[in-house]
């Protein structure tokens, strides 16, 4: 098969897979508090830049179909590419890998806390503060407390992939 065509399906796997899960669990997906379990697999970004286009599709997809509007659709999916673009560029950096993963995750939690937070803010008429602290809390303990620890187990799989 095609390399340009492995890759296109592959985006368009990940962007499924990412929108799906979203809304699956919808109820701790969307809100001011929001468990986004979607957002482990922004953690794939560390390992090839490729990962950066299907989950940023996959976010658009996700708020496109939720309760937030088009001011989500534009500004969620904008934290979307600017956390997994910042990971990637993170898995650059000389350090050990385990560092750089959990450095590289805090991207999402700073990114979505502000620009989500923000949002949310202005859609349900809370203190800025508040949501901003509500959306990082969230991203934290996704991303960080539970995706770094199964990324990292699940490192060797992921670099394997042939994409």
């Amino acid at each position: 098969m095609d390399k340009t065509i492995r890759k296109i399906i592959f985006t368009g796997i990940i962007a499924a897979l990412y929108a799906a899960l979203t809304l699956i669990l919808a109820p701790i997906s969307y809100g001011p508090v929001q468990f986004r379990f979607s957002e482990i697999l922004v953690l794939l970004a560390y390992f090839n830049p490729l990962y950066i286009g299907g989950l940023t599709l996959g976010c658009f997809i996700a708020n496109l179909l939720g309760p937030n509007g088009l001011v989500d659709v534009v500004f969620g999916t904008l934290a979307t590419f600017i956390s997994v673009y910042a990971i990637y560029i993170s898995s650059k950096i000389k350090m050990k890998d385990q560092y750089k993963l959990f450095i590289a995750s805090i991207w999402p939690t700073v990114v979505n806390g502000v620009i989500i937070g923000l949002m949310l803010s202005y859609v349900l008429n809370i203190p800025f503060i508040i949501a901003m602290a509500e959306v990082a809390v969230g991203e934290f303990v996704v991303v960080t407390i539970i995706g770094v620890p199964l990324i990292y187990k699940l490192r060797d799989k992921i670099r394997g992939m042939n994409i």
